[in-house]
């Protein structure tokens, strides 16, 4: 017995509401329709999905076990169809991280694959590994960590770190510094990101840290640190790409460089991969 996808698609709705009637409406679909649909898959799996009674709807066991299992598999299901269209338009997609120039490598692709579109996507450290898993980019260039799981990763290089500071910040007219010396310092990365900055921090230690706040770009982030609200710490090419008057940028001595690495799904075979990769690791 194959498993429908759409039923999936209606489970994962009303698991996700607890709730018939707005997963209907989410779904644009009548309820009684998507009562049906999920009677049929629970006949299909010979197995109840939900405790439901005039108050409340909840999962049972089995449900829960489902809706961990659909998620993936719809996920996939959507990154397929998304990649067959991108080979059928014949475009090959590169994501890449601020900072980080690909430019040469592309226009070598593009040289001796005249017949493809490559295209460029921006990621950030939240969807650097999620443009590969859902089928945006066929190859993304990726700041480690990252989640390595069904991916292939191949190095690229690694580079320092950089603190960037406020341009009239007491350490502003040094060459470099030491963790040690941000420690009185408010870090507007997460910290969990520069453990080695978190496990020294004054705020950290003595529970004055402000909530940490996730920041869409790489210029946002340096608009706080030129306002004074804080520093941040980014790779150094990152910290050469977006230099400005108003910013100081030092080399943090004793922090872990940045290891950058070509990544892509491991199950995936294409030639332009391999070839991509190459020509990445070439220039």
């Amino acid at each position: 017995m194959d498993v429908d996808l759409r039923k999936l698609r209606y489970f994962v709705a009303v698991a996700e509401e607890l709730h018939f009637g707005r997963a209907a409406a989410r779904l644009h679909i009548a309820q009684p329709v998507l009562s049906r649909q999920i009677r049929a898959l629970e006949g299909e799996l010979r197995a109840q999905l939900f405790v439901r009674d005039n108050r409340s709807t909840s999962l049972t066991e089995a449900g829960r076990q489902l809706l961990e299992d659909a998620r993936p598999l719809l996920a996939s299901a959507s990154a397929l169809r998304r990649r067959v269209a991108t080979a059928a338009r014949g475009t090959f997609t590169v994501a890449f991280m601020p900072g980080i120039t690909v430019t040469d490598a592309v226009r070598s692709l593009s040289s001796r694959y005249p017949d493809v579109s490559v295209e460029l996507l921006r990621t950030t450290w939240d969807d650097q590994v999620e443009v590969l898993h859902d089928g945006r980019a066929d190859v993304s260039v990726v700041r480690l960590p990252v989640d390595r799981r069904g991916l292939s990763l191949r190095p690229l290089f690694s580079e320092p770190r950089m603190v960037v500071l406020r341009a009239d910040h007491r350490l502003a007219g040094k060459e470099s510094v030491r963790v040690g010396d941000l420690a009185d310092e408010h870090l507007l990365n997460d910290p969990d990101a520069v453990p080695e900055w978190r496990d020294i921090a004054v705020e950290v230690r003595d529970g004055t840290a402000s909530r940490w706040r996730e920041f869409r770009s790489v210029e946002e982030k340096l608009e706080h640190v030129a306002a004074g609200r804080g520093i941040a710490v980014i790779p150094r090419s990152t910290s050469e790409y977006y230099s400005r008057s108003d910013v100081a940028h030092l080399l943090v001595e004793d922090l872990p460089p940045n290891d950058v690495c070509l990544a892509w799904v491991a199950a995936r075979r294409s030639p332009l991969i391999f070839a991509f990769a190459e020509l990445l690791r070439s220039v």
